[in-house]
């Protein structure tokens, strides 16, 4: 298992999706990524997934 530190110092797989309450919002409401707030939301099975327009970051949520 990965936790925030390690991902900090990584880059960020933008292939991945990331489960938020493994890895919530370093500022709230905004891409870990780019920093940036204009995401698109979808729900499909029950999940509700948060994905960055600017660079293409998923969150489950």
């Amino acid at each position: 298992m990965i936790n925030l530190e390690e991902i900090k110092e990584q880059e960020i797989d933008l292939d991945k999706v990331y489960d938020y309450t493994e890895f919530p919002d370093k500022v709230s409401g905004r891409c870990d990524n780019c920093n940036s707030a204009y995401f698109k939301s979808s729900v499909k099975g029950g999940v509700f997934l948060r994905e960055c327009r600017e660079c293409g970051m998923k969150k489950s949520i």
